[in-house]
């Protein structure tokens, strides 16, 4: 069975909503308003040396597909298989090319076979619905010193019962980003 690992970077009071560019209020808020230490992102190199496979929902592929595929600091990501969960997507991006994936059902079947870990980038609605499936086995954390009040959360907000998470790494980094690794407690 593969590891299924959704990454994040979240706001003090949980916002994951538009880190980078976006139509988000605070859009852009991990570079405008952190400053910038590069010790903070190691676990993103990690993530591309580790990971196997790339999932995401239909917004993120399409904010994804046309930067990603000419950033060379992707090239990783960029050279593995990605998979996109969609009942609405009617064909994947040419530039950068994703098996369709319509159901929950398949993304379970995904990660029951063999290979490494599949990762999770963006895609906070698919994350909430990996996680009500209990699909999800690990999240990583980045969570940066700002509270930005409303927006998108990480984890849902909708009624469920308790999920238990295990701490397997942290750390708190000179710019006060903290990176906090949860395996999923089954």
């Amino acid at each position: 069975m593969r590891q299924l690992i959704v990454t994040a970077f979240v706001s003090a009071d949980g916002v994951a909503e538009a880190p980078g560019d976006g139509e988000y209020r605070n859009a852009g808020w991990t570079f405008k308003d952190v400053e910038f230490d590069p010790a903070a992102y190691e676990i993103k190199g990690r993530e591309q040396e580790e990971a196997a496979a790339l999932l995401f929902g239909r917004r993120s592929y399409e904010a994804f597909a046309p930067v990603w595929p000419g950033m060379a600091e992707f090239a990783a990501f960029n050279a593995m298989p990605r998979f996109v969960v969609s009942t609405s997507l009617a064909a994947d991006d040419e530039r950068w090319p994703a098996t369709i994936l319509r159901s929950l059902d398949e993304v379970a079947a995904l990660r029951a076979g063999d290979g490494g870990p599949i990762l999770v980038q963006g895609s906070l609605e698919l994350g909430h619905a990996l996680a009500a499936a209990g699909l999800v086995d690990r999240y990583h954390v980045l969570v940066f010193p700002v509270l930005l009040g409303a927006g998108k959360w990480l984890f849902s907000a909708a009624s469920h019962p308790t999920q238990r998470l295990a701490v397997v790494e942290s750390e708190t980094y000179g710019n006060g980003v903290q990176k906090v690794v949860y395996d999923v407690l089954r």
